[in-house]
């Protein structure tokens, strides 16, 4: 029976069309949900990763609105509060999908430690997307008035960007093994809250976003998954992306993405990392293989019909 670790997208949690709480979320991870019972019912043995940029980025905001009120939530913890109430609203959607289709399997969220290097570059040049888009004017004053790190996301719009190291080793991961046989696990949710390793053995929470795509690599790397699949908007990568000569892929093997990532192919903060992390674990396990393509069409991607096939050669 093969192992599949699944990383979740934005799209998978929140839609363009949905209102941005938390009632709107939960409609849209109940549809998500029916997809991946469909999956488990093809006889799959499932774990699930997903992103917060928006949750965790809304969860910040709210607390720095209300500081006069009660105190502000460090980072970190907005980043656990992001993985309890998504993982809560995935449990209750994806234990319901399961049970009309007979399988009765438990559904659990584990809190998720992810250790980073505290002296790690990323912490002084930030690039992880976080809550809400705004305009170039609105993004440019949030960014003199509250000292906010700005970009341009992928043509979509302006947000805040934070620091997003990366993962180096998942605290919890004995107990997500053990899990495994008996339970699907949501874990390394929003890439895990990340953590610095003290002298002392204690841990430390950071400001940070992890990369939920580089999470979901290093758990599927560790709980020996057969197939790394990242699903997010698009039924498959692209080259020339936006362009009247854009070309969807169907298969890409390491050299080509070297090559197509030294042609700035892939957007920073959007396909880019999915591509670096599906690299990561063919480069790991070269007969193994990742998938990159839509929701909807996860398990034609599964069959081979369609998708982007990341493999070693």
């Amino acid at each position: 029976m093969s192992r599949i670790v699944i990383a979740l997208g934005g799209n998978a949690l929140q839609s363009k069309d949905s209102a941005p709480t938390a009632e709107g979320q939960l409609e849209v991870v109940k549809k998500t949900c029916e997809h991946i019972a469909d999956i488990s019912s093809q006889g799959y043995e499932l774990a699930i990763v997903h992103g917060n940029g928006p949750q965790v980025g809304r969860i910040v905001l709210a607390s720095e609105a209300a500081k006069d009120v009660t105190p502000a939530m460090p980072f970190d913890v907005c980043g656990a509060m992001s993985q309890g109430y998504i993982g809560y609203h995935i449990q209750q959607a994806l234990k319901y999908a399961l049970s009309i289709r007979n399988i009765n399997v438990p559904v659990l969220t584990v809190a998720t430690q992810i250790i980073v290097d505290k002296n790690d570059p990323a912490f002084t040049k930030p690039t992880k997307p976080i809550g809400p888009f705004y305009s170039e004017e609105e993004a440019k004053a949030l960014e003199a008035e509250k000292g906010y790190s700005v970009k341009e996301d992928a043509g979509r719009g302006w947000r805040r960007v934070v620091a997003s190291p990366l993962p180096r080793k998942i605290v919890e991961i004995e107990a997500i093994k053990d899990l495994w046989d008996s339970s699907i696990v949501i874990s390394c949710g929003g890439g895990g809250i990340p953590v610095v390793e003290n002298l002392d053995g204690t841990l430390e929470g950071v400001a940070a976003v992890i990369d939920k795509d580089f999470a979901a690599e290093l758990l599927a790397e560790q709980v020996d998954a057969d197939v790394l699949m990242i699903l997010t908007e698009v039924e498959k990568v692209a080259i020339n992306w936006g362009k009247p000569n854009q070309e969807n892929l169907d298969h890409l093997s390491l050299k080509s993405a070297v090559q197509y990532i030294e042609e700035g192919q892939f957007a920073p903060g959007s396909m880019l990392p999915k591509v670096e992390a599906a690299m990561k674990f063919v480069r790991t396990y070269p007969h193994k293989k990742a998938i990159i393509t839509s929701l909807d069409k996860a398990i034609d991607a599964l069959e081979g019909k369609t998708g982007t096939e990341i493999t070693f050669a």
